[in-house]
């Protein structure tokens, strides 16, 4: 219990009740507030533990989710202008992310009082809630502003935009929606309440975007377009340079995809040698004071007498327990590779031998037909050395040591062990889930069997590339000085699955919004290669400023001084961007190119299906109300008539 060097103690406390009790926590935010390097006369007195950690990162993040509004809004404020060229438009994804995010939080309140909501799941409502309402703003306004300038009226110009871009809007929210919700199948209430978060904060901006927002722009008209920042001629050379990239991608798709596929693959690698772990107190900045006691504990004591974990022994036969038996067990503990030393009822043991005689005070580890063991261990908590060792003192209920015993061991490093089983057995289910929804929506849209697993596979590719990525930076530590954090050789378990959930559905978004507008071209021409130029035109600067702005969104969080969010916000800024940048501009034109009419092939059966149960973005158009009050009237008495008998075209 004393330093190395003698000039600093430990005083071990445990607090009573569970610990999601709030009096418990109260007790606990007190005494981080009053011990927080607080001098005791002539002692400087300091408090750590699980629990001082837990909350001093709750505290830390709630003020750096100020700080990251704070520096979001703005920024994406001004990349709007930016984007749409007029501050009228701009304000418009901001009011519904804003809105989104607030109503999110009131659903969280009501959750509180039914279940367990993390607060990390705060950070994911202003994240994914700012980031929804302005992917989908972007798509509706832009529609809108596109049937304007096609000659359509306002109230029409609305109806079209709902009927397209909103049906578009509802499929890949839908889609995210349902890869959040897979993480309900995780037996973990931190999962869990990520689920609830993103499920209410998608649909909220959802609604807000196919409701609210089409009814802002037919009271606004075009007063959208007021306060101008750009020029119709930098829009049309914005046009040409997509047109010009898309030409390129389908005159030579092959070099464009063995370089991409390349390159991604070769990001990934490092994913490999993942090793999964759990946060703890150096996911804190290193000048906190509550990481602070954990760093001196590990550095100037000889013992981790503040990470002892329990074992409780219990009577098969609900008997009795024997001090004999309680002898034979701490020495089989004592031996294991990682073990400082045993206390228990009949003493402490180290090394197999007992080193100090039992103080008499039995009944502080003795109920009846249970005994508890504090195993001390000279191995970090959160490390493969720990978790060896709760192997191998499970292992040991299957041993003649513990022969009428069976053998219970507690601690956070058995919690993570018990954590990653948990996730690890359902992985698969909640995989399986995403995959099929997302394969069976984009059928339902695009009447195709190829595009819909080319979309999954392309996403799976991306997200790799992700992973090795934050597995080589906040694993291994590259750049973490720059970036500010501790590496501790692990990554947290549970963050790349929800980082995967949100990423998933984000880039069907983007897939969505681009195949949308090539079938849209393709039903309208039968050419393949120039549906592919004319959706990536259409989207592509559209794709390209959502992934921007929400990589601004993202790494505003990534500003957050706790690594976990760090890792969350860089990760998913970094995902966003290699899908809109890699996967959408260069793969998917590249190997749509190369799949040619396969595209949109199905069977006959599946087309027939499709034919009668599938929504398409492309309705039939609906008849326009023409505004004649600037319209040049044309006299048609001398003009011919032309009949189209080519039905399977019409008459433009």
């Amino acid at each position: 219990m004393r330093s190395v060097d003698g000039n600093r103690a430990l005083i071990l406390f445990r607090l009573t009740g569970d610990e999601n009790d709030l009096t418990r926590q109260q007790l606990v935010s007190d005494l981080v507030t009053a011990y927080s390097s607080t001098e005791r006369g002539t002692l400087l007195a300091q408090i750590g533990g699980r629990e001082a950690v837990f909350d001093q990162t709750g505290t830390v993040i709630e003020e750096d989710l100020a700080l990251a509004e704070a520096i979001a809004i703005p920024a994406t404020f001004i990349l709007l202008i930016i984007v749409f060229g007029t501050v009228a438009a701009a304000l418009l994804p901001i009011g519904v992310g804003v809105v989104a995010a607030a109503g999110t939080f009131l659903v969280l309140h009501v959750l509180t009082s039914m279940t367990d909501v993390s607060i990390f799941a705060l950070n994911l409502v202003t994240a994914l809630g700012l980031g929804l309402a302005i992917d989908y703003s972007l798509l509706i306004v832009s529609r809108f502003r596109e049937e304007r300038a096609g000659g359509l009226c306002v109230d029409d110009a609305v109806v079209r935009t709902v009927q397209t871009a909103g049906r578009t809007i509802a499929f890949s929210g839908l889609t995210v929606a349902i890869s959040l919700a897979a993480l309900l199948v995780f037996p973990l209430y931190y999962l869990r309440s990520f689920a609830y978060a993103g499920i209410g904060v998608v649909a909220l901006a959802m609604a807000m975007s196919v409701i609210v927002l089409p009814a802002v722009l037919s009271v606004l008209g075009d007063r959208i377009n007021r306060w101008s920042i750009s020029s119709p001629r930098t829009a049309r050379h914005a046009v040409n340079r997509w047109w010009r990239l898309g030409e390129a991608m389908t005159k030579r798709p092959w070099p464009v995809i063995v370089l991409s596929v390349g390159l991604l693959m070769a990001v990934a690698v490092p994913f490999l040698g993942v090793s999964w772990g759990e946060a703890d107190d150096r996911a804190l900045p290193a000048d906190d004071p509550v990481r602070a006691v954990s760093d001196l504990i590990r550095t100037e004591f000889d013992s981790q007498e503040a990470s002892a974990f329990p074992v409780i022994a219990l009577s098969d036969s609900g008997a009795d327990v024997e001090l004999g038996d309680i002898t034979g067990l701490a020495l089989a503990i004592s031996i294991l590779d990682g073990v400082d030393h045993v206390d228990s009822a009949t003493g402490t043991f180290t090394n197999g031998a007992n080193i100090v005689p039992s103080s008499g005070n039995i009944e502080r580890f003795v109920r009846a037909d249970a005994v508890w063991f504090n195993v001390v261990p000279s191995v970090e908590s959160i490390s493969e050395e720990r978790e060896t060792l709760i192997r191998d003192v499970r292992e040991l209920a299957n041993q003649d040591v513990s022969a009428g015993y069976g053998l219970l061991v507690g601690g956070a490093t058995a919690a993570l062990i018990d954590s990653k089983t948990a996730i690890f057995d359902r992985i698969w289910i909640a995989g399986g889930v995403i995959v099929a929804a997302t394969y069976v929506l984009l059928f339902l849209m695009f009447g195709s069997v190829l595009v819909p697993l080319k979309a999954i596979i392309l996403n799976i590719l991306s997200l790799g590339a992700t992973f090795g990525m934050m597995v080589w930076v906040f694993q291994s530590g590259h750049g973490s000085g720059w970036l500010g954090f501790a590496a501790t050789g692990t990554t947290d378990t549970t963050t790349p699955i929800l980082m995967f959930c949100i990423a998933f559905g984000l880039s069907m978004d983007y897939e969505v919004f681009l195949l949308a507008q090539m079938k849209e071209e393709y039903d309208r021409t039968g050419d393949n290669k120039r549906a592919i130029v004319v959706g990536l035109t259409k989207t592509g600067r559209l794709v390209t400023a959502a992934a921007l702005l929400l990589a601004v969104t993202f790494l505003a969080f990534a500003t957050s001084s706790v690594s976990t969010i760090k890792l969350f916000g860089i990760g998913l800024a970094v995902a966003v961007l290699i899908d809109a940048f890699i996967v959408r501009v260069a793969l998917v034109p590249a190997l749509m190119t190369v799949a040619g009419r396969w595209n949109w092939w199905a069977p006959e059966p599946l087309r027939r299906f499709h034919a009668r149960f599938g929504l398409s973005e492309s309705p039939a158009d609906p008849a326009p109300t023409i505004d004649l009050r600037d319209t040049t009237i044309v006299d048609l008495r001398d003009t011919a008539v032309v009949d189209l008998h080519d039905h399977e075209h019409t008459l433009q």
